[in-house]
């Protein structure tokens, strides 16, 4: 066992650690260490703990993730690094991975204006009074290629009534 999971089995009995939520005894765990842990290694220290088989503790990776995930007392801090929320003020509880990636050289107001006028000049009539889609196809226009194909059309229905 390690440190943190020694002195949390010395304070609690087996029963408490038996009846005890993994998200409880994941609290517990990062109060006594006092510093942020990877998630794997919560999963673990729980799995020790509970004295759960690899196969039990595959089971319940999930689950833990997302009650540690619901519940409001934690926070990620970093890439599957968690901590208690009161460790830090709310400014940074953003993954620093994440966070040291960004730059941001333009305003996203300005980007969404600049898409929305685009989009409303696509859409607005040109100045022939048509619309900025309408290329003067009235329907009754023949293509190229089809006038061959009308041609072939009509001499086969000459043919048909003879």
């Amino acid at each position: 066992m390690s440190g943190v999971s020694e002195n949390l089995a010395a304070q609690l009995t087996e029963e408490e650690l038996r009846e005890m939520p993994m998200v409880d005894l994941v609290h517990k765990i990062l109060q006594s260490k006092g510093e942020p842990m990877l998630y794997r290694d919560l999963l673990q220290e729980v799995a020790r703990l509970k004295g759960f088989s690899e196969e039990e503790t595959m089971r319940y990776i999930a689950q833990l993730y997302t009650e540690i995930n619901i519940d409001g007392r934690f926070v990620c801090v970093g890439r599957s690094l968690w901590g208690l929320k009161h460790w830090y003020p709310t400014e940074q509880t953003t993954d620093s991975a994440v966070a040291g990636n960004i730059k941001d050289d333009f305003d996203d107001e300005d980007l969404d204006e600049e898409l929305y006028e685009e989009e409303e000049e696509a859409l607005d009539q040109d100045e022939y009074g048509g619309n900025a889609f309408d290329d003067g196809f009235d329907g009754d226009d023949v293509f190229p290629d089809d006038e061959d194909t009308m041609v072939n059309a009509d001499m086969e229905d000459e043919e048909d009534s003879l």
